[in-house]
Formats: C-alpha cells, sequence, structure tokens
C-alpha cells in the first residue's frame, strides 16, 4: 500500500522531482483508492506494526535504497489510510533524533526541501527578537555551510508540510506541531532556523509567530543565554535600560519586564519588541539544565543590592558637611534604595520558583546558599559596611520568598520537606554561629543575613520555628546572644513553643 513503486526484485523507480520543496507541499494519498490496496487487518495491529514499518523505510532511505520523495509518499498514505498512525511515526522520528545515530540529510532541494529561500531572513530576525531583550547570540547557521538536519528529523518536517491548513487536518497539526518544535529545538545547530524557514514558506501568514517561536529553542542548549534574559528581566523590573542601576531615573516594574504579549500586528514594520519577562515566562519550560538557575539569581540579586549601596553611599558622602535639609533627604534615598532591594528579591524568587519550583529552591537551601557564604561568591573584598549589611538583607529576604512560594507559610502538605529544608539550613546557621568551620563571604554580610532571616521568620513565618529541631534553636539563641541580640534570641525560643521554655529560661538568666 505504502509503496507501489516498488517492484518484486525489490528496486525503486527513479522518479524523483527536481523540486521536492515544491512536490511535497500537495498530499500524495487518496481516501478514496480502490479496496484492494488497503490491507485488511483491525487497526490495533497496524499501528502495532507502524514502527518496524517506519524503521524499515527510513533504514533504507539512509541506504540509498528509497528516495527521499517516495518515503515521505509511504508516510503520507500510511497516515492518510489511518490518521492515529501519525503519533507512532512522530514518537519513533522523535527518539531516534535524541539517538543522534543517523547521517545528516542534505536540504538542497532536489532529495530534500530546501530553505535557502528565507533561511538567513529568519535567522536575523531571530537574533533581531533576542537582541531587543538584550540577548546577544552568535551566527546559527555557520556562514555559508550546507543546511542539513538529521534524517528523521528532515523526514518528519517533510512529511508535515505536507499536510493540508484547513479544519480537516487540525488533528494532525495538533500532534505533529509541538513535537515538530520540540524536536527541532532539541537537535543540533541550526535545525530550528531550517524547520522554522520551510514552515515560513509553506505558510506565509504565520511567518511572525514562526519566527518568535523558534527564538525561544536557543535558550534549550545555550546557558550564556539564559543568564542574558535573567539580567534583562532584572534591568527591566528594576527601571533601567543600561544597567541594574542608572540612577533610577528609568520606570520599571511589572509593565516594563512583562509589556503587552505577542503584537506583530500593531507594530508597522512587523514584530514589535517583545519584553524580557514575557520571553522567560514563554522559555522556562524549554530550558534543559535548570540547576545553575539558583547561583544566577542570587548573584543578580546581590549584584542589585551592591550596586544601589554603593550609590546610596556615594550620595551620602557627597552630602557630608552640608545642611540638615541634605541630610533629610537621605533619609528618601535610603528608602528608596530597600524598596529596590526588596523588589530585586521578590523579582528573584518569583523567576527561581516559577522555573523550578520546590525542587529549585530546595537546592537553594542545600547547595547555593551554604556554598556562597562559605566561598564568599561574588563579594567584594573590604567593601563598604553599609554595602555588606544590604547585601545580607537581601539575600535574606529573597531566601524568606522562596521557601514561602514554595512550602507556603502556614501548616500545609508540604510541612514535611519544609521542615526538612528549614532544619537542614538552620542546622547551617548555627554550626556557623558557633564558628565550626570558616566563612568567606564578609562578616557583616553573614551577620545580617542571620539577623534578617530569623526576624523575617519570627514575624512572617512563626510555623516554621516549630519545625526546627530544640537544641538547633538553643544553638542560634546562643550565638544571637553573642551578637548582642538578646531580644531576637529571645523571640526565636518564644516560638519555639512549649519545648523551648526551659532554653529561654536559661537565657533570661544568664
Amino acid at each position: 500500500m505504502m509503496y507501489r513503486k516498488l517492484s518484486k526484485g525489490g528496486t525503486v523507480s527513479s522518479t524523483t522531482g527536481t523540486s521536492a520543496s515544491s512536490s511535497l507541499s500537495n498530499s500524495s494519498g487518496s481516501v478514496g483508492e480502490e479496496a484492494s490496496l488497503r490491507p485488511m487487518l483491525p487497526a490495533w495491529d497496524i499501528l502495532g506494526a507502524v514502527p518496524f514499518v517506519v524503521d524499515a523505510v527510513l533504514t533504507a532511505c539512509a541506504h540509498g535504497r528509497l528516495s527521499p520523495r517516495d518515503l515521505t509518499t509511504g508516510l503520507r498514505d500510511l497516515v492518510d489510510f489511518l490518521p492515529a498512525s501519525l503519533a507512532i511515526i512522530v514518537s519513533y522520528f522523535t527518539a531516534e533524533v535524541t539517538r543522534g545515530v543517523w547521517k545528516p540529510a542534505s536540504m538542497n532541494g532536489t532529495d530534500w526541501p530546501s530553505p535557502a529561500a528565507n533561511l538567513h531572513n529568519i535567522e536575523s530576525q531571530i537574533k533581531e527578537v533576542l537582541a531587543a531583550t538584550g540577548v546577544h547570540i552568535p551566527s546559527l547557521t555557520g556562514g555559508n555551510a550546507p543546511a542539513t538536519l538529521p534524517l528523521p528529523l528532515a523526514a518528519l518536517v517533510s512529511l508535515t508540510i505536507t499536510f493540508k491548513l484547513d479544519k480537516s487536518a487540525e488533528h494532525l497539526h495538533g500532534v505533529a506541531g509541538p513535537a515538530l518544535e520540540s524536536t527541532a529545538g532539541g537537535s543540533p545547530w541550526p535545525s530550528t532556523p531550517i524547520v522554522a524557514a520551510l514552515w515560513a514558506q509553506k505558510v506565509r501568514r504565520w511567518h511572525d509567530y514562526i519566527v518568535f517561536f523558534s527564538s525561544r529553542t536557543v535558550f534549550k542548549q545555550d546557558k550564556h543565554a539564559v543568564v542574558q534574559l535573567l539580567k534583562s528581566c532584572f534591568a527591566a523590573a528594576l527601571g533601567s535600560s543600561n544597567s541594574l542601576v542608572s540612577k533610577l531615573t528609568v520606570h520599571g516594574g511589572v509593565g516594563a519586564l512583562l509589556g503587552h504579549g505577542f503584537r506583530s500586528h500593531l507594530a508597522p514594520g512587523g514584530m514589535s519588541p517583545v519584553a524580557p519577562g514575557f520571553l522567560y515566562l514563554r522559555t522556562y519550560r524549554a530550558i534543559y539544565d535548570i540547576m545553575f538557575i539558583p547561583e544566577e539569581i542570587l548573584s543578580l540579586v546581590v549584584g542589585v543590592a551592591r550596586d544601589l549601596s554603593t550609590m546610596e553611599t556615594d550620595e551620602h558622602c557627597g552630602q557630608t558637611g552640608k545642611s540638615a535639609h541634605r541630610l533629610k533627604s537621605r533619609q528618601l534615598s535610603l528608602a528608596v534604595v530597600m524598596a529596590k532591594v526588596k523588589q530585586a528579591s521578590t523579582l528573584g524568587a518569583s523567576l527561581l520558583c516559577v522555573t523550578g519550583g520546590s525542587g529549585l529552591v530546595q537546592i537553594l537551601y542545600q547547595e547555593t546558599l551554604p556554598t556562597w557564604f562559605l566561598s564568599g561568591s561574588g563579594t567584594k573584598p573590604k567593601s563598604e559596611g553599609s554595602v555588606s549589611i544590604l547585601e545580607g538583607y537581601a539575600i535574606a529576604h529573597f531566601s524568606i520568598l522562596c521557601g514561602a512560594c514554595a512550602w507556603g507559610m502556614n501548616a500545609s502538605s508540604l510541612s514535611t520537606k519544609r521542615a526538612q529544608m528549614i532544619n537542614y539550613h538552620m542546622g547551617f546557621l548555627a554550626s556557623a554561629l558557633q564558628q565550626k568551620f570558616s566563612l568567606g563571604c564578609e562578616h557583616a554580610t553573614w551577620k545580617a543575613y542571620v539577623i534578617g532571616f530569623l526576624s523575617m521568620m519570627i514575624t512572617c513565618a512563626p510555623n516554621w520555628i516549630s519545625d526546627v529541631n530544640l537544641e538547633t534553636l538553643r544553638k542560634l539563641a546562643i550565638g544571637l546572644r553573642w551578637w548582642h541580640e538578646p531580644e531576637l534570641a529571645l523571640a526565636l525560643l518564644e516560638r519555639g513553643g512549649c519545648r523551648a521554655m526551659s532554653a529561654a529560661a536559661e537565657l533570661v538568666m544568664s
């Protein structure tokens, strides 16, 4: 049924069109074919045989026994006869692309459809979309190198562009579209621009949509692009066009972060710039490796706090010796700086929880925060006291918000996991306060973090404290007393409940 051109001797008639890209746009099969060519078998048996058939024909094509045009024709005949087979065909091709054992197919317009007509245009527009959000990437297509795709992906895209664009084929596009996007995004560069160029040639009215969705796949394999996008999110939300802190004169906020979505029809010259937050929300699910996200976001939050506190310190130095009215105006500046720090930590916690949920928050508490304090990552030596204090407060606010988003403030079904993480982190704080190991960060940063973290926990999340071991609470209270923070130590033990009464009494007596 699939390959009627195959003779009894097993050879294929050499009737390959000069332009496969144009010939594949028409359906090869006809629903009204003669019944004698249709197998009289249950549909389930046919579906069970589809993977073996597809493997055989793809192998024959790879060894030159079957032309690419006949391969696509046979697959289309099978899909026309039994539409449910498309799901199995797509699954097989996706798995084979992941294996990476097939030779590349040259998309030259003779054997396979050619994207040359608008490939460079698609690439340039992808780079423009990314550059508008502050993400700059190198060339995707590698200059004048011939366009190639893995053989299974070439067969899949050649099959999908034969489907008609009407309601009768909506079920086919619903199955093949997401799979094609995912498979192309996970394939070596420049698979995505090639697939996008082929589809943009077929459906010109989808051009802007295809370009936008193709730009998202850059973040699947490029961590540096993800880091640039995160920096752009912070810059947009905090109101900076060139750097994270440009004198706080440029308005930011949620509007600048999320923009107005995808509005290609409103731009006079085509696509309008996409806000970095909107692009990230449409991209984060496609990021394969998200384990580096907590460290990057923590570095951005600390960087914002450092830059803001440095600016505030410079303003204070410039006001020394001036009138009391000038000094009074500095208090407003400090309030603005604190508001910006809270905004940065809130944004960081939101991005972290959206990206990986409680899994990334667990990594933050178990790995990222201890490593940051032990190694002093990103800490500038001999920094100003106000700078270090603001950094510690920013990290504390960021940590509390992440835990609240992941595990909640009150008793919940996640209390067991929350108790494990909080116990682990509070144990780390207690051990550091007892000087069981040395820290690499500034002492002022560490002290501000501990005091800020415990103060916010006492005020906003007292239920967390009831999950902490009593011995850990006692060690924390002793450490706070060494820091001349007896009120905070007593409040911590009070939130510990009746089990901490003896430790609180010892603290008061001492």
